[in-house]
């Protein structure tokens, strides 16, 4: 079953139609939520991310956030999904194909949901990165469907037996392919600032909060690739992946090729508060 425009329905009687937008230009907005105990976490915060981009690329809304949310929870209870994800997409709608904005068009709601366990141990074991040149354009803030580069970067990473990409733009590490990255050095917590090039994650700052309350010194400043590499500890972050150690970067040891302290201190955290 699935969401469609207000209606939850069998995914087989469902036909987009394919002039609809967001097949021809990637012209709508998704969000990827994750569910712990059959409810929608840090459900404000996506809805948040969610307003403010169908804002920027000027879609409107077909009904309310109430609504929609109301919608989403109906979907998880049909489909019984105590642990999982919802992904929900937005687009213009269908439209002759051209690059303005058609005088009318009628937004495209679509959501979905599955099962999925966390990834305890991945998380404890950690995952190796390649270094990707950043290549994307420069609203990464924004959670559009324009997603090729980081399919590509994904891709590249997994040809060459890495498990994600480590995005940069002319040496200043960015983020990852579909998560965001950190990093620790001499017990200070560093990440790119959430500016138009990376995506306002919202685990993201769901660990920078988690970071201040445990007291961790924390420099949200661009830093080089060489930084990376002599890091003490690095993780990615993400509503899929939690909090997940880097243990090897381009084939070469992050410090001891095992999770850091902090990183440790960090999972316990997020578990502690919202999984206990």
């Amino acid at each position: 079953m699935i969401l469609f425009q207000d209606q939850i329905v069998e995914k087989s009687s469902i036909h987009i139609s394919p002039d609809d937008r967001g097949y021809n230009f990637g012209d709508g907005v998704y969000e990827m939520f994750r569910v712990y105990k059959g409810e929608l976490f840090a459900k404000e915060a996506h809805f948040a991310r969610l307003i403010r981009t169908a804002e920027a690329v000027q879609i409107q809304l077909p009904y309310s956030i109430e609504l929609l949310e109301e919608k989403l929870n109906s979907l998880l209870q049909v489909e019984k999904i105590i642990e999982g994800t919802v992904y929900l997409q937005i687009t213009r709608g269908a439209a002759p194909r051209a690059h303005a904005f058609p005088l009318k068009s009628e937004p495209v709601v679509y959501a979905h949901c599955n099962e999925v366990k966390r990834p305890v141990h991945i998380m404890k074991q950690g995952i190796t990165v390649k270094i990707v040149a950043d290549i994307r354009w420069l609203r990464c803030d924004l959670k559009t469907l324009n997603l090729l580069p980081n399919v590509l970067a994904k891709q590249e990473a997994l040809d060459a037996g890495a498990d994600e990409a480590i995005l940069h733009r002319d040496g200043l590490v960015t983020e990852c392919s579909l998560s965001n990255v950190m990093m620790v050095k001499d017990g200070v917590l560093h990440t790119h600032p959430a500016n138009n090039l990376i995506l306002h994650g919202v685990t993201r700052a769901i660990v920078l909060a988690l970071a201040r309350e445990l007291e961790l010194p924390i420099l949200e400043e661009p830093f080089t690739l060489d930084a990376l590499r002599s890091a003490d500890e690095v993780f990615i972050t993400g509503t899929t992946v939690e909090v997940t150690p880097v243990v090897a970067i381009d084939q070469q040891k992050v410090a001891d090729g095992v999770i850091g302290p902090i990183t440790e201190r960090l999972q316990e955290a997020f578990e502690l508060k919202f999984l206990s």
